[in-house]
């Protein structure tokens, strides 16, 4: 039986159900289409159960070293089952509550996946994607399908994790290879080796975080091979042997080592495989779809976005490009994103958080001579009797010209939670002025941000 609606939104995660939800209480008849748990990535196997995670390794690391504050303890056990069972019950938690809000807004949820029949239809699949489950056709059609790892193609590759497996896992391995140097793989060497596993991250460049500000990520290089992360750089894996109990690992360089498991994230790329969008004819950006600036792919009635686009994959930004869309095409409003001072973060530990250029964007942009930089570099007071080797880095990226902040980068603790404060005065054009001239809040951390000269 075809049904119709105003609104098929295929993929119920963040942006999906963000723009689903706004167009419903606009008086649209929205249905939408996930063969997955609801909430997409971010809530089922991202950000969610990543915090979790970390709060939980530094919650370990923080009891470890707290001797020099007069806390002391026989013997700290960890129970990775107990912990991952939490993480799975606490996603449970949430995806209940998107579906609970789903259907209060009356929006019909299809339990399957989204393969169109052609601009106008589209089928609803069974998991394996051989049977059609019912079709539907809509006026408009929103994919929101997410993303998915991009996969090692190596012989053995199949034996390994991604970011997918690990919240699946009933317990913590005590090795583990990560492969990758982006964000995923370094906050995941990081939640393992403050939880006491044995972690080696092995990188094809010469540079943790490539795309972020150089003195962050050398900060944290510098932090993670303190704390006992084993870094190999510049080299790759090229076979993988199982063994009983472990596995075997042969660099390009010679070298050899063991873990017990091994996780790889070297990227992620747009989940569109069984959409069958070459039937739409659709014009592409290499692996994303092409929209304008109102998320319009070339067909009219088709729009993407998140992942499946070329802009910055963050779930606030899937959220937001959601919202403006139902903004713009169910409640009759003019508007758009706004791109230029998005703030990201490193859940590393400690962590790290961005917003605006970066020192060589800022000197390629205007040229080294118009770029004034201030940082400072210091121990934080939270880890004075700490026996660590712990940093913090504040910098300001200023242009000389206007005297405006145009980066604001933080490597420590709490940088994610000062940065999005942040990254408000630089959407408003602060200047360094105006940094200098807001009184202190001391003792803070973030009061060297208006104490730098």
């Amino acid at each position: 039986m075809n049904k119709k609606f105003d609104l098929i939104v295929i993929g119920a995660g963040s942006g999906g159900l963000a723009a689903a939800k706004r167009a419903a209480k606009y008086g649209a008849k929205v249905c939408i289409i996930e063969g997955d748990k609801i909430g997409g990535t971010c809530v089922i196997r991202g950000c969610v159960p990543k915090k979790l995670m970390v709060y939980a390794a530094n919650s370990r690391k923080n009891i470890l070293n707290s001797n020099g504050y007069g806390l002391t303890h026989e013997q700290l056990s960890f129970d990775s089952k107990y912990l991952l069972k939490s993480i799975r019950n606490e996603v449970d938690r949430l995806s209940e509550l998107h579906l609970n809000a789903l259907e209060k807004l009356n929006i019909s949820i299809f339990k399957g996946w989204g393969r169109f029949k052609n601009k106008n239809e589209l089928d609803v699949i069974t998991s394996d994607k051989k049977n059609i489950l019912k079709t539907i056709s809509g006026e408009k059609f929103l994919i929101s399908v997410g993303g998915k790892p991009i996969k090692l193609n190596i012989p053995g590759s199949e034996f390994s994790w991604s970011s997918n497996d690990i919240f699946e896992l009933e317990k913590l391995p005590k090795s583990i290879l990560i492969i990758g140097g982006g964000y995923i793989a370094c906050e995941f060497a990081c939640i393992f080796n403050n939880l006491g596993i044995h972690v080696t991250q092995l990188l094809r460049s010469n540079n943790l975080l490539n795309g972020f500000d150089l003195d962050l990520s050398s900060s944290l290089k510098e932090t993670m091979k303190s704390s006992g992360v084993r870094l190999i750089f510049n080299d790759e894996l090229i076979k993988i042997q199982k063994k009983e109990e472990f596995f075997d690992f042969i660099l390009n360089s010679g070298q050899k080592f063991n873990a017990e498991s091994f996780l790889y994230a070297i990227g992620r790329e747009p989940n569109l495989d069984s959409l069958n969008i070459q039937e739409l004819k659709l014009k592409m950006n290499g692996k994303f779809i092409e929209v304008n600036e109102f998320n319009q792919t070339n067909q009219s009635n088709i729009f993407a976005i998140g992942d499946v686009v070329d802009r910055p994959n963050l779930t606030p930004v899937a959220i937001e490009q959601g919202r403006v869309f139902a903004d713009n095409f169910y409640g009759n409003l003019k508007r758009s994103i706004n791109f230029e001072y998005i703030p990201k973060a490193v859940f590393s530990n400690p962590e790290i958080a961005t917003v605006g250029l970066t020192e060589k964007e800022a000197n390629n942009l205007y040229g080294s001579e118009n770029i004034k930089i201030f940082k400072c570099k210091f121990k934080p007071m939270s880890d004075t009797f700490k026996n660590i080797n712990s940093k913090c880095l504040l910098k300001l990226v200023v242009n000389k010209s206007n005297d405006k902040v145009i980066g604001c980068h933080m490597f420590g603790e709490s940088s994610a939670e000062i940065i999005q404060m942040a990254s408000i005065a630089l959407s408003m054009g602060v200047t360094k002025k105006q940094f200098d001239s807001t009184m202190a809040l001391h003792p803070t951390i973030s009061e060297e941000y208006v104490t730098m000269y």
